[in-house]
């Protein structure tokens, strides 16, 4: 067994419902669409993904354990502001990271142009680089609750290592 490890990988997947008459946020941003992601936060299943992602590599549990949604200090809360609670856990430590590859699932709305603002609030929030900030979005090919247009997912792996 290796005890100080320079290198750590995790890998998180957020889901959540679309509903009517909620706005939609992801990776950040606020996005033009009819429906939005239903949840105790603002449901943005790009940052929750990441958040998880980062807790994953450092054996720190889910998104769920740290802020719960059953606790009212996180009803309605802004995700960016769960991005910056998980960072300044994962700073302390000691890591920061390489490099955040995710993928969103979904139908509709189209996000590329979204994408690039998306990264550059990310990496700002992670003191990152956008550069090293992918952002890559599929439908499901009209297949199951993504496909239909009930639902959103969004996959994230993160690279993070021990600053010295």
């Amino acid at each position: 067994m290796i005890s100080d490890m320079s290198f750590r990988i995790g890998f998180g997947i957020d889901f959540h419902r679309l509903v009517e008459g909620r706005e939609f946020w992801l990776g950040g941003l606020p996005i033009d669409f009819h429906k939005g992601a239903l949840g105790h936060s603002d449901a943005d299943v790009l940052l929750h993904a990441i958040c998880d992602a980062m807790l994953g590599a450092l054996g720190l549990g889910d998104i769920g354990i740290h802020f719960p949604d059953t606790d009212p200090a996180f009803k309605n809360i802004d995700s960016k502001i769960l991005l910056i609670k998980t960072f300044e856990l994962i700073s302390s430590k000691g890591y920061a990271l390489v490099n955040i590859d995710s993928s969103i699932c979904l139908e509709e709305p189209k996000i590329k142009n979204y994408t690039p603002a998306m990264r550059e609030t990310i990496a700002a929030i992670l003191q990152m680089d956008p550069q090293d900030v992918s952002i890559k979005a599929t439908t499901t090919e009209k297949m199951g609750f993504v496909g239909n247009g009930e639902g959103i997912a969004a996959f994230a792996n993160v690279l993070l290592y021990k600053k010295q």
